[in-house]
């Protein structure tokens, strides 16, 4: 028993030399050193300077095209004032403002165009600035008509086809179709609806708007951000096209190609590198007319189908403007449809040599030729 108490009080002495090693060490345990808070020993950062408030226009504040906008500053004070302020409106400048009262007036020539504008100034005083930016709001100053139609002609029409991008060129109706492992590109005999020549796109891709420039085929696709260049001749390839948005509706204007993507954005590209050289906001007099669609550039207009409507916009391509509506309420009734929320009106085409308009839908059984009341 002794010894056994012994070795007891041996082996535990041991075991707590141990552990107050350990402890004492810093490795572990209550004795671990604490690392000491690090100084930080930099300047406090400067405040930003503050010359100036602005007073008027209010963010968001809603103008029409046309309007004269007031810009009006006020300095914080006395001992505050600027030495000059420059002022600029979407992204230009316009004039330089010396003293009190620190006012503008944007001239009505300013705001032909309808969209969201930064309206910016930037203040100096004794070598330092500060900038301030609202945004405004110009709606059309029109109010757009709202046109009827009526029906010419009956053309027979693929009901699988779930039309996205549609034009006529010398006698034929040219075609996209979209859907997953169902997109194409056809070429198409009007009167009997029979498909001449046929390109699927690969399953993975779903096809969107097309557009003929000079010789040239140009598809879109949905969410890929890839689109391709064909000769018309052939459908063969010639090149590939990549842009940042979705990819909608496509027409040609001049020497661009205009697409959307379902907001009211327009995007002007440069047809070679495909890089866009401006943008267009679309607003009627009371809003931003959004989910445009399919395009046709006709007689000086981009005809856009809104999407999920019965509605074409007819849009000034220089100011953004609604000039009218085309309501197509009607031409082929809901109820006929498959999918009601998917089988919509989609498609227009132009016939420049004889003037006549050309309609479709996704899946509808005909594709119609019409003309716009007066």
């Amino acid at each position: 028993m002794r010894t056994d108490f012994f070795r007891y009080i041996f082996f535990t002495s041991v075991l707590l030399f141990i552990v107050w090693t350990i402890s004492c060490s810093g490795r572990t345990g209550a004795g671990t050193a604490v690392p000491s808070p690090e100084v930080n020993n930099s300047a406090p950062a400067e405040e930003a300077p503050s010359f100036i408030t602005m007073v008027s226009p209010a963010e968001n504040a809603e103008f029409r095209t046309g309007d004269r906008i007031d810009l009006v500053l006020e300095s914080r004070g006395s001992n505050r004032v600027p030495d000059s302020v420059l002022v600029f409106f979407d992204g230009k400048k316009i004039s330089v403002l010396g003293g009190e009262p620190w006012e503008f007036t944007i001239p009505a020539t300013m705001t032909p165009a309808t969209g969201r504008k930064p309206v910016k100034v930037t203040a100096y005083r004794d070598g330092r600035s500060q900038t301030l930016t609202r945004v405004v709001v110009l709606l059309s100053d029109k109010v757009p008509e709202k046109k009827g139609y009526s029906v010419v002609k009956s053309y027979p029409h693929d009901r699988e086809a779930f039309t996205q991008g549609l034009f006529f060129d010398e006698g034929l109706f040219y075609e996209g179709t979209g859907q997953e492992s169902g997109s194409s590109l056809r070429e198409v005999e009007p009167e009997t609806g029979k498909v001449i020549r046929q390109l699927n796109l690969d399953p993975s891709l779903f096809g969107e708007g097309i557009t003929l420039y000079g010789d040239r085929i140009y598809q879109v696709t949905w969410t890929s951000k890839v689109g391709f260049v064909y000769r018309k001749s052939d459908f063969g390839l010639i090149n590939r096209i990549y842009y940042q948005t979705q990819g909608w509706g496509l027409t040609t204007v001049d020497k661009t190609i205009v697409m959307s993507d379902g907001s009211n954005v327009l995007s002007f590209y440069e047809p070679e590198g495909f890089t866009v050289v401006r943008r267009l906001e679309v607003y009627d007099n009371e809003k931003m007319v959004d989910q445009l669609n399919e395009l046709e550039y006709i007689n000086g207009e981009i005809w856009a189908n809104v999407w999920m409507t019965d509605l074409i916009a007819r849009i000034d391509p220089v100011t953004g403007k609604v000039n009218s509506y085309i309501d197509l309420a009607g031409l082929f009734p809901e109820q006929a449809r498959r999918e009601t929320n998917a089988d919509v009106l989609n498609g227009i085409a132009w016939d420049r040599q004889s003037g006549r308009v050309f309609v479709t839908g996704k899946r509808w059984p005909n594709l119609y030729e019409i003309k716009v009341a007066n």
